[in-house]
């Protein structure tokens, strides 16, 4: 079903930037937004909770964090 929504030139263009870095259209992009504020989307511990199963809260958490490793970038890994 079509929704049309009035979004400020300042938040589209943080939208189509986020949208990119992460591979997605604007629309993708938004879309995944509606299911995480719904609740239908699993947010990144849970998936690796699920994922291993066996690990408690506190050690989803550390291996979140020792992940976040990979998610940076760093222009001198691309010349």
């Amino acid at each position: 079903m079509p929704i049309s929504l009035r979004i400020p030139p300042k938040k589209e263009e943080m939208i189509r930037r986020a949208a990119k870095k992460e591979g997605k259209t604007k629309t993708a992009f938004i879309l995944d937004a509606i299911d995480e504020k719904l609740g239908l989307a699993a947010n990144r511990e849970e998936r690796i909770r699920k994922a291993a199963g066996w690990l408690t809260s506190e050690e989803a958490s550390e291996l979140r964090e020792n992940l976040e490793v990979f998610e940076e970038i760093h222009e001198g890994d691309w010349k």
